[in-house]
């Protein structure tokens, strides 16, 4: 049965006589899913399995059941191909390159993978590789496609040419062929050994591969194309080496002084660093990973020659990795947007890792020195043995426990006070909801006070993150002074400390120029994977609408809470209920108020809603428009011009005078290589003058709270200065096929639209949870999902299962956006739109606002709302009743603090002087002048053409390490903080009787 059901699922998976794709593979995946019920152990269903998944576009599921097929049979060369595939796709070389390499390994012959590793290397301007693999491709008995006898042709008559020798002298992308071959193979291979040292390929492949640095003779430099053959002498060596006799590989070479600095400094700009410096950043994280790789290994071989298992007691800790500047985790070996998260599979992501670093953990530079001077052989098995009570607890842990512990007869205890202030604290903290950052640093100065001052830590210092858990990190400095004080100590920090508690934990970790995440120590934000796939006849949901009758409907909680609980909202009759004077916002009003006031104009071109082409009539996502500047008199001309022009052709037409016309935008029947008419948008007109709109303004009082532009329970009217379009109204004039593409509002708020008349506009709107897929999609149609202009095609939408709502906006009609909602808007009429955006004060709101913050500093995009200037504020002006969003606020403030406190430290050991400078009256908030990044509190100013700009501490250590020409500028007082600090507590909500 097991067997049938494999052969029926595979079956659906590669004949299209069977249905349409969406439904084929759907079948298919049930049927290998009811084959694995029956036998999990199958790796071969594992396989086929995937393949589905990847076909489906789900990476993270087709990823695990990859892993799964390694695991549960011998290493195949498919799977690896397959991993390989998956990776390219991901846009991630070197993980792909390595997949590759373990096809060919096993399988020397395997044509699908030497193709593919070829395109690869062609893909990273490395022909000559691509030569190499292209040929090896050719080496099977089986036909050779006529279009890799083309390329090799091709690559072959132009190896010598001039383009092709510019791009071999480039700095390469990818390791060379014969490196890659001497590539360490990945730790999802090497834990699968035992199994492949019986397979008859991969035994010799895992046996002959060696480290990088080894000289490899298997592939000779230059000789391009040149089958791998084996080394009879090397192959009969690695055949009869004993399998339970440890495998003697040369030490690998160590960083060199400069190569460690040139990976401090790639990594405090890797935000922003092109390909290639980022490939130079994944070798030199490699290398130096081998090296610690390789020396606790050594540790772990003496251990086992006393007959402790040390390999079995590292099972689950993960392995070092590099932290940067900005808090980020560099590269992982698992596709890009694989989580670890229970995928359909059922074997969750985090057990795979686990299982692949198990015998592969290694420790930082100034630990294993520690272990060296401190423990013997006797010590290292006995903290190897006590380290399996707690798999979440790493190595390095152990060794700092078992470290303190021996230097307790030298080090003096703190006062009793202390440790009955930490159990209070402790006690505290179990029955309070409670965020907290536990850290591990370099100790400050207080284990040697008595000491002279240490040296200054040198600026280009390497940091090492161990993660233990969500919560927790390991930071190491590599050029700790070597003396006899004790090796770094934790520090925990959390919400229910004071402000100067909270200071005096993090002084003196900071002294190397650390920038933090206001997310704590999580993994940055990413775009998410998309949830279950919804049914085919759910991906057009009625939209959520209400009808108000009367203005007590209007007031309601429950359309508050309602908008709160959707995407999208529709509220119809609003301004009949509340009887608003939306004719203050017609074009009429607007010329008699302000008709020489500025308007942005967009040139556009016309098309139906649901399309959008290019001049050719192509289908694409990208929506082009040119910028324009005009004003409201001379818009409103164009605008009544337009209607009349509409008008006369409709007449016309009536009359049986007038031909379909290229100008109709409703018409989509042979829309391709029709030419478009061209229209303008009116758009971002500013209406926050009070005094030349104040009866526009007036009139939005009106609004039920929760909608208003200015209220207490909008969290952008606690930012303290106007942010334009956001806390302020604007004005959108438009004609009909007036488009305002695809994006989500600035830092996921929510935000409030009401048409003005008297045409109507056509929405389309995505929940925020499938904001991932759509910024796939983007970039697989080349546009940058932040800064492009997109509109999506619904048919690509609906094939990657993305829910989509459509409705039609009237005059009158309200639409309430909630956070973080992907939509675009086309008007079907002439009207005028007024919107702004609005901040729910509840913990989602405040959560998305602050992931996207983070988020889009990784991708250099400035966060109009400056979240941490945001967070005070609301400390000082709101009592919080909601437990999670105080939890939220309270974290963002505290980490705030830590952030100051690493940023005096870093300042000081410079021996800079920091300057008070004060904040102005409703002064916005400061941006650094290079990547935009908000700067809070410490500005580091520098004087350039008599201006003085201001830049974050990253941007000023780029242009000098030292901060020379800098002046350091405080703006609140420390004391002043802590006190807001202290004063946020959480409200407690006394119901009314």
């Amino acid at each position: 049965m097991t067997d049938i059901e494999q052969d029926n699922g595979w079956l659906y998976h590669i004949t299209e006589q069977l249905g349409d794709k969406n439904r084929r593979e759907g079948l298919a995946v049930h049927y290998l899913k009811e084959s694995l019920a029956s036998d999990n152990s199958n790796g071969q269903t594992w396989y086929l399995l995937g393949r589905c998944f990847s076909t489906l576009g789900k990476v993270h599921d087709a990823f695990v059941s990859y892993r799964n097929s390694i695991d549960k049979s011998e290493a195949s060369a498919d799977t690896w191909c397959s991993i390989g595939v998956l990776y390219q796709q991901q846009n991630q070389p070197m993980d792909a390159l390595q997949a590759y390499i373990c096809a060919v390994q096993l399988d020397k012959t395997h044509t699908a993978a030497w193709t593919d590793l070829g395109i690869l290397y062609e893909n990273c301007e490395q022909p000559k590789d691509a030569l190499t693999c292209y040929i090896n491709a050719t080496r099977n008995k089986g036909g050779i496609s006529s279009s890799l006898t083309t390329k090799i042709k091709y690559l072959q008559q132009h190896s010598d040419s001039v383009a092709v020798q510019h791009l071999q002298s480039k700095q390469k992308k990818l390791p060379s062929i014969e490196e890659a071959w001497a590539l360490p193979i990945p730790a999802e291979l090497t834990s699968r050994q035992g199994t492949i040292s019986q397979h008859p390929m991969g035994k010799n492949a895992m046996l002959h591969s060696q480290p990088m640095g080894v000289q490899q003779t298997t592939l000779a430099p230059g000789s391009a194309g040149v089958m791998l053959p084996d080394d009879p002498l090397n192959k009969k060596k690695a055949l009869k080496r004993p399998s339970s006799e440890p495998l003697e590989l040369p030490a690998p070479p160590p960083l060199s002084p400069q190569q460690l600095q040139l990976l401090h400094q790639l990594q405090q700009n890797e935000a922003s660093l092109s390909p290639t410096q980022r490939q130079q950043l994944q070798g030199l994280h490699h290398q130096m990973m081998r090296y610690q790789q390789y020396q606790i290994k050594v540790h772990q071989q003496r251990a086992a020659e006393q007959g402790q298992r040390s390999a079995d007691m590292l099972n689950g800790m993960p392995l070092p990795t590099p932290i940067t500047s900005s808090g980020l985790l560099p590269h992982a070996n698992i596709p890009d947007n694989a989580t670890q998260s229970q995928g359909d599979t059922g074997t969750p992501l985090a057990s795979s890792v686990q299982s692949e670093s198990s015998s592969e953990a290694g420790l930082p530079k100034d630990l294993q020195k520690f272990v060296t001077d401190h423990l013997n052989e006797t010590d290292l098995s006995a903290l190897l043995n006590s380290s399996r009570h707690d798999l979440a607890t790493s190595i390095a842990e152990d060794l700092l426990a078992q470290f303190t512990q021996s230097q307790s007869t030298s080090v003096k205890k703190e006062p009793s006070a202390l440790n009955s202030q930490q159990s209070s604290e402790s006690s505290q903290q179990e029955n309070t909801p409670i965020s907290h950052d536990s850290v591990k640093n370099p100790s400050p100065g207080k284990h040697s006070s008595g000491s002279p001052r240490e040296p200054r830590i040198d600026p280009t210092q390497v940091e090492y993150r161990v993660k233990c858990d969500s919560d927790t990190k390991l930071v190491i400095s590599r050029n700790v002074p070597r003396s006899h004080s004790p090796p770094p100590a934790p520090f925990n920090i959390s919400i229910n400390m004071k402000g100067r508690e909270v200071l005096a934990a993090c002084k003196g970790y900071g002294k190397g120029g650390i920038t933090t995440s206001m997310l704590g120590d999580r993994c940055p934000p990413r775009p998410p994977s998309p949830p279950y796939p919804l049914p085919k006849d759910s991906l057009n949901p009625p939209t959520p609408s209400v009808y108000l009758e009367t203005k007590k409907d209007a007031f309601s909680i429950e359309l508050q809470q309602y908008c709160y609980s959707q995407p999208v909202v529709v509220i119809r009759g609003l301004a009949g209920a509340l009887k608003l004077d939306l004719g203050l916002f017609s074009t009429k009003s607007l010329v008699e108020a302000n008709a020489d006031h500025a308007v942005e104009v967009r040139t556009q071109r016309q098309q139906a809603p649901d399309e959008n082409r290019d001049l050719y009539g192509n289908r694409l996502w990208r929506c082009d428009s040119s910028r324009g500047r005009t004003t409201i008199a001379r818009y409103a001309q164009y605008q009544a011009s337009s209607f009349q022009e509409s008008l006369r052709e409709e007449n016309e037409k009536a009359k049986g005078l007038h031909k379909d016309s290229d100008s109709d935008s409703n018409s989509s029947s042979g829309a391709k290589g029709r030419k478009k008419k061209t229209i303008k948008f009116g758009t971002n007109v500013d209406l926050s003058d009070e005094k030349k709109w104040k009866p526009q303004l007036q009139e939005l009082t009106k609004l039920p709270a929760f909608t208003k532009v200015v209220s207490a329970s909008n969290l952008l009217s606690h930012v303290g200065n106007t942010i334009l379009g956001m806390n302020t109204v604007q004005l959108y004039m438009k004609v009909p096929g007036s488009r305002t593409p695809g994006h989500q509002e600035n830092n996921n708020f929510c935000s409030v639209n009401i048409n003005i008349g008297p045409g109507d506009c056509e929405w389309f709107a995505v929940p925020e949870s499938y904001w991932g897929v759509i910024h796939n999609l983007c970039e697989k149609n080349n546009v940058n999902y932040l800064t492009g202009s997109w509109w999506p095609m619904l048919e690509d939408l609906y094939e990657e299962d993305v829910p989509v709502y459509r409705f039609i906006q009237k005059p009158g009609d309200l639409v309430w956006v909630g956070a973080g909602t992907v939509h675009w808007v086309q008007a079907i009429g002439w009207c005028n739109n007024i919107a702004w955006n609005v901040g729910p004060v509840n913990a989602r709101q405040f959560q998305l606002a602050l992931e996207r913050y983070e988020w889009n500093k990784l991708q250099s995009y400035k966060s109009i709302v400056p979240m941490v200037h945001l967070g005070w504020n609301i400390a000082r002006n709101l009592n919080v009743s909601e437990p999670k969003f105080f939890e939220q606020v309270k974290s963002c403030l505290m980490r705030s603090l830590r952030q100051i406190r690493f940023t005096l430290d870093f300042v000081e050991e410079l021996g800079l002087e920091v300057k008070w400078h004060g904040r102005g009256e409703n002064e916005a908030a400061h941006y650094c002048n290079d990547c935009e990044v908000e700067v809070f509190d410490i500005l580091f100013v520098l004087e350039q053409d008599k201006k003085f700009i201001v830049h974050c501490q990253d941007c000023a250590r780029k242009i000098h390490p030292r901060l020379e020409g800098f002046v350091v500028l405080k703006q609140y007082q420390t004391a002043q903080l802590c006190e807001i600090f202290d004063r946020f507590q959480l409200a407690h909500h006394v119901p009314t009787s």
